[in-house]
């Protein structure tokens, strides 16, 4: 069996990034670019590739569109990287046609979820150092994930002490919702705000007031004054 899919490894004659290797694989182009020290992706990957190996670098971040051109991307490996940011549109132009993309093992502790949620892909999310926070969780409840990574998805951090180090799925089945705590903090944070501007108000109100009523005290003192003088002149 392995001598067999050997032979579907054929060298790829077209164009291909120095750092990486192309092959065809039953018919299918595949760019491997596995441990080759990458601090970031290669931008003269061939638009006809359909797998492609970027596990074993050092690529640290996944910028906007940078796979935008790789229309026939099938299956995506960044696996055992040092990602520790990916923009929103990191995967535009791939969403639809992608299967399977494994970001594992490397330092992604959040994540846009307009990054997943657009992919039809299975995910693979395993060991990370993941804050347990709303975004993370709707991943969970509406990406694709592999069934076989999702219990290693840990709570590195979290805004409790008890889920750290736990499962992210376990905490959930316990009845936490991390969305639902972020909304009591935003309902906080508004009401907290309305109480500032509503004693401003009050505040301008009892000033407006008291300066009406020293004007007024000065006006009748004036006007008691006056008339005092004109009844002494008379």
């Amino acid at each position: 069996q392995a001598f067999f899919c050997l032979l579907l490894w054929v060298p790829w004659g077209s164009s291909c990034p120095p750092s990486c290797q192309c092959m065809e694989r039953a018919g299918a182009k595949a760019v491997v670019c596995s441990s080759r020290h990458l601090e970031e992706i290669p931008k003269d990957i061939p638009k006809d590739a359909v797998f492609l190996k970027l596990d074993a670098n050092s690529i640290t971040r996944i910028p906007s569109n940078a796979f935008r051109h790789l229309s026939h991307l099938e299956e995506l490996d960044l696996s055992r990287n040092a990602i520790e940011k990916i923009d929103r549109a990191a995967f535009k132009g791939v969403a639809a046609g992608l299967r399977t993309l494994d970001l594992s093992s490397n330092r992604i502790r959040s994540i846009p979820k307009e990054a997943l949620l657009a992919l039809n892909a299975k995910l693979r999310l395993a060991n990370n150092p993941w804050h347990c926070e709303c975004a993370l969780q709707e991943v969970l409840w509406e990406a694709r994930l592999d069934p076989d990574s999702v219990q290693d998805i840990t709570c590195h951090t979290a805004p409790r002490e008890e889920y750290v180090g736990k499962p992210l799925l376990q905490v959930l089945d316990t009845g936490v919702n991390f969305c639902s705590v972020r909304q009591r903090t935003t309902d906080v944070a508004m009401f907290i705000t309305m109480f500032g501007w509503f004693a401003m108000v009050i505040v301008y109100v009892i000033c407006y007031v008291r300066h009406n009523r020293e004007e007024t005290c000065r006006h009748v003192e004036y006007l008691t004054s006056l008339s005092n003088t004109h009844g002494h002149a008379e």
